[in-house]
């Protein structure tokens, strides 16, 4: 009689390509449309991001990207509004992100 190893417990992984598709459809299915903002909202982005930029305090950034609402907290270092371009500094791992200004959703002061 010979083991098996390893495959007795995987009998559902016999099909990769299932779960690739399974994967894809429950990501689509998450997927929310991007949502406008009004000029009000983007001037208390405005305020916000100077005043961050004055005082060097952290933010909390929620942006929208892949059909996602992501929510990050760190520091605004440069905004470009000609560009259309921003740059924030994570909290976490300190690292640079290039973002649009028009993938951002809202932005407060911690």
């Amino acid at each position: 009689m010979e083991h098996r190893g390893m495959k007795k417990w995987r009998p559902f992984a016999t099909m990769p390509e299932q779960y690739i598709g399974l994967k894809e459809m429950i990501n689509k299915q998450i997927e929310v449309a991007q949502p406008v903002l009004t000029e009000e909202q983007m001037e208390q982005v405005n305020f916000i991001f100077i005043e961050a930029l004055h005082t060097n305090k952290q933010v909390y950034l929620t942006y929208f990207k892949n059909g996602r609402h992501i929510t990050e907290t760190g520091f605004i270092q440069f905004v470009d509004s000609l560009g259309n371009l921003f740059v924030f500094i994570d909290d976490v791992f300190e690292l640079k992100n290039k973002m649009r200004l028009s993938e951002l959703l809202d932005a407060r002061l911690v």
